[in-house]
């Protein structure tokens, strides 16, 4: 693919000052009845009772809090029992609400249907978002019928008659576990009780019938929205446009990108990430360039970090290697991470254009930002099953940060494998390792086996890690231990006759801290003058 220009001459290159734009808010949903095609804790137990720690002339805040510091659910009934026998207990929706919640948590749902009578007799009334935890619950857990059961009595058992807000987070719930079926049996109840639908509504609708496939059946859909009084927003349009984006429709996408204009709803940062997504899955980069400088022309855009994740990723994929470190570049300079899928494909784009020294490059610049080390090495990984063999140098940032994370276990573990599978370990990963170990990574024995390891590969440790051990090793009292492994540093040193006299006279007297002094004192005359963080 040729580009029309270099990515610095896109009128949103040299990048200025942002346009954050943010996706309009999400709203509720419709009424005509749908119907889908068939497609394919651990508990921390408290050493006190709660109630002991909480007054009896508690306030409803302090109740509160307390319930919420609470972990384990026999623990909170506990607590909600004794303080509503307590005089100065008043009983509030929030209060109910919590214990819900933590018993929600741990899936006691009898336990919740007991709190909830509490309410009712206490409140008289029971309000929707009370009964929302239990939706949530109960889709926590997998048990999606139960909650079209739990629907179906709440109203002869509660006496809660269901608002818009009620199914709409209830319908959203049901798409977002891909139960399409529960969904058009609880549109049709909401239609059957008359409950009027919003614009929230239609959009879960919508989703769920592109989620079905069935973008016609969608499109008719926000076509209907009319009759209820109500305009589709941007989070209608947007929906669609990735139901035709996973249907590899782009153009499709781009008819109804065309309509949203026409219909007088502004374009968001949202809008125009969705179908850069759509450009880019498909290959498209340079259309996908062209059309983010006409957005940024016409409507002001400005590019976000989901639009540069998405860029990099496109243009790796599709052998862009070079241009994709351009727009990572620009996106860290502007202040946005790269995301792992971004990172993963433009380290695999470099290894595949045998860029190896770029792709470890990359990796270190995402270990300095910070990223989670887990990722790092399972991305070190990635390029080794490439048949590439790794030298150090793509090793040694990777063990540090583990080390750095209190990962001891995991560092030892990355560099014993680089013992087997790559290059051999140099003396800055021996360096690293043994001063891991002696800053508190692991017992102290792994430390002496370890020095005495890098000595026999004639690695000579770092001398303020040696100290530590020394000191370690001398409130241990296994001076005999200290005495062997400083004879080996002398010995793999090459120490002059004269200064191990010294040294040995030293430690034969019991003077230990000069015999570390004056050791200490000759390696430091000896390192070469070279540090590594």
């Amino acid at each position: 693919m040729a580009f029309t220009s270099t990515l610095k001459y896109h009128t949103w290159f040299p990048f200025h000052h942002h346009h954050h734009h943010h996706p309009a808010s999400h709203k509720p949903t419709s009424n005509s009845t749908l119907s889908f095609a068939t497609t394919n804790h651990e508990r921390l137990t408290t050493t006190t009772d709660p109630a002991i720690r909480l007054s009896p002339n508690f306030t409803p805040t302090q109740l509160l809090h307390s319930l919420r510091r609470e972990e384990d659910s026999s623990a909170v009934i506990h607590l909600f029992y004794w303080a509503s026998k307590q005089p100065n207990f008043k009983p509030s929706s929030s209060i109910y609400k919590e214990v819900l919640q933590k018993l929600g948590k741990a899936g006691e749902f009898d336990a919740m249907k007991d709190i909830l009578k509490e309410m009712k007799i206490s409140l008289s009334v029971i309000d929707n978002d009370s009964l929302l935890v239990f939706i949530e619950s109960y889709a926590s857990f997998g048990l999606y019928n139960e909650i079209i059961q739990f629907v179906d009595a709440m109203e002869v058992e509660f006496g809660v008659v269901a608002n818009t807000h009620f199914y709409n987070f209830l319908l959203n719930v049901l798409v977002d576990g891909n139960k399409l079926k529960l969904v058009e049996i609880s549109h049709s109840n909401m239609v059957s009780r008359g409950v009027r639908p919003d614009v929230s509504t239609f959009n879960i609708l919508i989703k769920a019938l592109c989620r079905a496939h069935q973008i016609r059946p969608a499109i008719l859909l926000m076509e209907e929205m009319e009759d209820f009084g109500l305009l589709p927003d941007e989070k209608t349009f947007t929906t669609i446009m990735q139901g035709f984006i996973e249907e590899g429709n782009l153009d499709g996408a781009m008819r109804v990108k065309e309509q949203m204009v026409e219909a007088g709803c502004v374009v968001t940062n949202v809008t125009v990430n969705v179908l850069v997504n759509g450009f880019c899955k498909e290959g498209r980069i340079e259309e996908a360039l062209r059309f983010i400088e006409e957005m940024s022309l016409r409507e002001g855009f400005f590019p976000d970090k989901y639009t540069f994740n998405m860029l990099v990723n496109g243009l790796s994929k599709t052998g862009h290697v070079k241009h994709a470190l351009e727009v990572m570049d620009m996106m860290l300079r502007e202040g946005f991470d790269p995301d792992i899928y971004t990172y993963n494909s433009l380290i695999s784009g470099l290894c595949k254009l045998g860029e190896v020294d770029k792709a470890i490059e990359v990796l270190n610049q995402m270990i300095e930002r910070d990223c989670r080390v887990e990722v790092a090495t399972k991305l070190l990984r990635t390029i080794q099953m490439k048949g590439i063999t790794l030298t150090p140098h793509a090793y040694n940032p990777v063990i540090q940060a583990l080390f750095r994370r209190k990962r001891s276990r995991e560092a030892v573990r990355l560099f014993r494998e680089m013992i087997e599978k790559a290059q051999a370990p140099d003396a800055v990963t021996y360096k690293i390792v043994f001063r891991g170990l002696c800053q508190g990574g692991g017992p102290i024995g792994e430390a002496v086996d370890f020095s005495m390891e890098m000595l026999e590969r004639g690695y000579i440790p770092e001398f303020s890690s040696f100290y530590m051990l020394a000191e370690g090793l001398f409130s241990l009292a296994r001076v005999g231990t200290l005495i062997k492994l400083i004879d080996m540093v002398m010995e793999k040193a090459k120490f002059s006759e004269n200064e191990v006299t010294m040294i040995r006279g030293f430690l034969k007297t019991s003077k230990y801290q000069d015999a570390l002094a004056t050791l200490g004192g000759i390696l430091d005359s000896r390192k070469p003058n070279r540090a590594y963080r």
